[in-house]
Parts: structure tokens; C-alpha cells; sequence
């Protein structure tokens, strides 16, 4: 009975290097942690209605904002809380929970020193309202996004692929696109030649 625990207890640890010596477990990845501040503070203060949650990880803080009020939101980082620079906006593919996509805004305040993430989670078949009207900087950026996930952002001034042709079809950051797939169909009629993939 003692020897069966052992084994069970030793089953999932690491086998010893060849000199003898164990090594050491290894510490467990950090948590996020909620975080509180006055930029959340404020955030609730004005949309008490919506659902925000608010945490910090290795120092780093983000905001989870939902889809619907990404643009409200996004003008109050700006105006009132003086995030004036989106540094940048990118995705996340999570095929596996019911909403696949995260859309992440990275923004920094001059006047603050500060830095804040917001993250809204969209589902494969929603849209998302374009933050372009607050930061130009985002024209680019929403159009890479939908260039490489498919994603729609409403009221965009041009949204349309930025770096694949407009007629391609798929979008390559999806987890679900292989890493060695393309469009055969447009490599042989754009390009007249069969795809070496």
C-alpha cells in the first residue's frame, strides 16, 4: 500500500538527471490579481451599468470591457483619463472558449506615465465598433486585424486586407489556418504557378 502512494505520488515528477540530483520543482506561474486603482475607480464611477473587470499581472494592468461598450469606453480613456496614444491593437485566437477572439488595445497616457490594456472578447460572428473616431492610430491596426482574423470592425473608414490581396481567402492568424496553408487558387491565377507549399 505505502509503495502504491509513492508511485502515485511520484508519478507526474520530473525523472532525476543522469548525476542523481532531483531538481527542484518548479514555482508556480503567477496569478492575475484584481486590480484596483483610480483609473478603475473612475471607469466605474461612469459606466456603473457595465461589466468591467479589472486585473494586474507581472505589474502589468489590464481591463476586460464588453464588445458593446468598447467605443463609450475608449472615449473616456481619452478625454477624461487622458490615455491619448494607442500604442497598439492586435488580436488573440482562443478557438476554444465560446468567444474565439480578444481584441487588445494598448494604451499610454504622456500626461499619467501610465500604461493600460483593454481587452474585449468577440465572438466568431460579432463585429466590434471602431475605435478610429478616438485614435486615428487605429486605421491601420483595425485593418491588420481583420486582414489576419477575420474580424469586422463597424464604421471603419476603409476596412479592407492590408497585406494579403483582397481577394485571398482565409485569414492566417486564426489557429484553425496551417501554418503551411494558402490560397492555392490565388497563387495559380495571380501568379501562375503551383503552390510549392
Amino acid at each position: 500500500m505505502a509503495d502504491e502512494q509513492k508511485k502515485e505520488e511520484g508519478a507526474g515528477a520530473p525523472a532525476a538527471p543522469a548525476g542523481g540530483h532531483a531538481n527542484p520543482a518548479a514555482p508556480a506561474a503567477p496569478a492575475m490579481e484584481p486590480w484596483d486603482s483610480e483609473v478603475v475607480q473612475s471607469l466605474r464611477k461612469s459606466f456603473p451599468g457595465v461589466d468591467l473587470e479589472a486585473f494586474s499581472f507581472r505589474g502589468q494592468n489590464l481591463i476586460i470591457v464588453p464588445r458593446e461598450s468598447i467605443l463609450p469606453v475608449a472615449h473616456f480613456f481619452k478625454s477624461e483619463l487622458k490615455f491619448d496614444f494607442l500604442s497598439d491593437l492586435t488580436a488573440a485566437d482562443y478557438p476554444q472558449k465560446e468567444k474565439r477572439f480578444e481584441v487588445v488595445y494598448q494604451l499610454y497616457s504622456f500626461k499619467r506615465n501610465e500604461r493600460v490594456r483593454l481587452k474585449v472578447p468577440v465572438g466568431e460572428t460579432e463585429s466590434l465598433e471602431s475605435v478610429v473616431p478616438v485614435w486615428i492610430t487605429a486605421d491601420w491596426m483595425e485593418r491588420e486585424v481583420y486582414d489576419m482574423f477575420g474580424i469586422h470592425f463597424d464604421h471603419h473608414p476603409n476596412l479592407k486586407r492590408i497585406l494579403l490581396p483582397d481577394e485571398w481567402q482565409g485569414f492566417p492568424l486564426r489557429k484553425d489556418y496551417g501554418i503551411l496553408q494558402q490560397d492555392v487558387k490565388w497563387v495559380q491565377e495571380n501568379l501562375h504557378i503551383q503552390s510549392g507549399q
